[in-house]
């Protein structure tokens, strides 16, 4: 699934290409899952309506519309955001195409349909949790006080930080030097001040490397991020340590696969 770098990077590349344009028409698929409108209202509604901007809210893109009205994406497992000339073949599996004043057409792409589609009017849409890269420190410990959740449990935890996922989760920890089993609530105001630093340092490198590129995630363009070859821990599992040369252990925790340095993280 992408995480906040890749869904950063997607929304602002479709920022540059679509923002100030004007949608003409829209069509949607006739399945079911990608949509949380109906599909029949979107493409009544959205004609003729301008896009003001396009953003990353936690793992949500948000189209920026006018009337105060937003759409927002959410990518799931494969789901993809495409800006393409009209003469572009159109993927299998597409399930929105809003074709601009430009010429040039808006597509969303999700071969497993875990990806959603919802308009929204009125209230605008803040995400579940608080926003890894802006947190401040005080506010960071905050979130954890009290709670027997293991560290890399909390992290994925989007009511508490939203758009922090197993890849990011576990280039932080081992960067901060904690070992992911630990109790966030017993996690000392140092220890989380240099989990902090961590997270936003590696999210910003990941966002300047264009994401990772582990699965099937491309950026607005169709093309790859670069971030996995920077990868410390996460896929690496029995190579050796970058930085002491112990091998690499991944275990299941909280259901979800996580690498760490039995070495360098305690």
């Amino acid at each position: 699934m992408p995480e906040l770098p890749e869904v950063e990077t997607i929304a602002n590349g479709v920022d540059r290409r679509v923002r100030g344009d004007r949608i003409v028409k829209a069509w949607f698929s006739h399945y079911r899952e990608p949509f949380k409108t109906p599909p029949a209202a979107m493409a009544e509604t959205l004609p003729g309506l301008r896009i003001s901007r396009v953003r990353r809210v936690g793992k949500h893109i948000v189209i920026d519309l006018a009337a105060k009205k937003q759409l927002l994406v959410h990518l799931g497992m494969t789901g993809r955001l495409l800006v393409a000339a009209p003469e572009v073949p159109v993927p299998a599996h597409t399930h929105a195409i809003l074709q601009l004043g430009s010429g040039r057409e808006l597509r969303f792409v999700d071969p497993r349909r875990f990806g959603r589609l919802e308009l929204l009017e009125g209230a605008a849409f803040a995400g579940p949790g608080s926003e890894p890269l802006t947190i401040g420190i005080d506010e960071f410990v905050a979130l954890f006080r009290g709670r027997k959740l293991a560290i890399k449990a909390a992290l994925l935890h989007q009511s508490l930080l939203h758009g922090v996922g197993n890849i990011y989760a576990d280039e932080s920890l081992f960067r901060a030097k904690i070992r992911p089993t630990r109790a966030a609530g017993r996690l000392n105001r140092e220890r989380l001040g240099r989990l902090q630093k961590a997270l936003r340092t590696v999210l910003e490198a990941a966002i300047r490397a264009g994401g990772s590129s582990v699965s099937d995630y491309v950026d607005a363009d169709g093309e790859a991020g670069f971030f996995q070859i920077q990868h410390r821990v996460y896929g690496r599992e029995g190579l050796p340590c970058r930085v002491c040369g112990t091998p690499i252990r991944r275990i299941v925790l909280g259901g979800r696969g996580t690498h760490f340095c039995p070495r360098c993280q305690t």
